[in-house]
C-alpha cells in the first residue's frame, strides 16, 4: 500500500529510538541501507545473518560503525528442537557462531526462534524441553561474549514449523531458568497482539529485566498465502501500536524500537521510498 502523504523532512528526535530491521527493506543492500538510514536521521538498525555472512561479518560491522549506525540486534539465532544427536549438535554450534557474530557487529542481542516440531513429532512440551537444554548450553556462552539470548515467541498458527514457544509467558517461563544478562525475550506485536495476558508478561519481563528487544508490525488481513510475508506497515492494520509502545515504557524499556516487516508489497517497492515512509509511520502511530 502507497503512503497518501507525500514525504516530508522529519526532526530526528522524533525517530532517535526508531531501528529499522534489515528485512523490512530487504531490497536494500547493506551499504544502501546505511546510506538511507543516515541520510533520514535513523541511528539504528537490525541485520539478519544471511546478508550479513554475504556481505562479510567484519565487512557489514566496519560499515555500520563507519555510518554511525547502532546495530539493535541480530535476527536470529535458535532452531532449537531437533531430537536427532548430529542436528542438534549441528543447530548448536551454529548458535555459538550467531552468537560470534552480534558480538563482531556490536550488538548484545541475539533474537532465537527456537524452532518447530520436527517431522513425525507431536510433542510441544518436549520440544520446549529441548530448547532449554539447549539455552543451558548456549547462555553461558553468550555471557562470555556479552551477548544476551532473546528469545522470540511467535503467533501459534507457527507453532508446527517454526516455533513452539507461542506466549510471552511460555517464553519467560524458559528464560527464567538463566541469568537475565543471558536470557531474556523479544517482544514483537505481530505475534502477540492477540494475547490478553501479553501486558501483564511484558511488565513481568521488564520488573526481571528480561525484556531484551521490542519489535513493531501491524496485522493486516487476509493473510497472504503462506503467511510468513503478512507483516503490515505500521498503521496499516488492527494493532495499536502507541498502547503497546507504552505498554513496554511502563516496564521500564527504554531502548530501540525495531520494525520488522516481512511484506511482499512493500519489498516490490523502492526500498528508500518504504523507509522513509516507515520512518513517517513510526512518527505517526508510536510517538506522537
Amino acid at each position: 500500500m502507497t503512503d497518501p502523504h507525500p514525504p516530508r523532512p522529519l526532526p530526528v528526535p522524533e525517530l532517535a529510538r526508531l531501528s529499522v530491521n534489515q528485512m523490512t527493506v530487504k531490497q536494500l543492500s547493506l551499504p544502501e541501507l546505511a546510506k538511507v538510514c543516515v541520510e533520514l536521521g535513523i541511528a539504528h538498525v537490525g541485520l539478519w545473518r544471511e546478508p550479513v555472512q554475504t556481505y562479510g561479518v567484519e565487512a557489514a560491522a566496519r560499515l555500520v560503525r563507519d555510518a554511525g549506525l547502532t546495530v539493535t540486534s541480530l535476527c536470529r539465532g535458535g532452531f532449537l528442537t531437533a531430537t536427532g544427536l548430529e542436528e542438534r549438535a549441528a543447530a548448536l554450534a551454529d548458535n555459538r557462531r550467531a552468537v560470534e557474530e552480534a558480538a563482531a557487529l556490536g550488538t548484545d542481542t541475539l533474537v532465537l526462534v527456537c524452532g518447530g516440531l520436527p517431522p513425525g513429532d507431536k510433542d510441544l512440551h518436549g520440544a520446549r524441553e529441548r530448547v532449554a537444554d539447549a539455552l543451558a548450553e548456549l547462555a553461558p556462552y553468550a555471557g562470555q561474549y556479552g551477548v544476551k539470548l532473546a528469545v522470540e515467541p511467535l503467533h501459534p498458527m507457527f507453532a508446527a514449523d517454526r516455533c513452539v514457544v507461542s506466549t510471552l509467558a511460555q517464553a519467560l517461563d524458559l528464560a527464567e531458568r538463566f541469568p537475565a544478562h543471558q536470557v531474556g525475550v523479544t517482544v514483537d506485536t505481530y505475534h502477540l497482539w492477540w494475547d490478553d495476558r501479553a501486558p501483564e508478561q511484558i511488565a513481568r519481563a521488564g520488573a526481571a529485566g528480561r525484556l531484551h528487544a521490542f519489535q513493531l508490525a501491524d496485522w493486516t488481513t487476509p493473510l497472504p498465502a503462506g503467511v510468513l510475508n503478512g507483516r503490515g506497515q505500521l498503521g496499516d492494520g488492527a494493532i495499536d501500536l502507541r498502547e503497546w509502545a507504552g505498554y513496554a515504557a511502563a516496564a521500564g524499556y527504554t531502548g530501540p524500537i525495531e520494525v520488522e516487516l516481512f511484506n511482499d508489497e512493500l519489498w516490490a517497492r523502492d526500498g528508500r521510498e518504504v523507509l522513509a515512509e516507515t520512518a513517517r509511520r513510526f512518527v505517526e502511530h508510536v510517538v506522537r
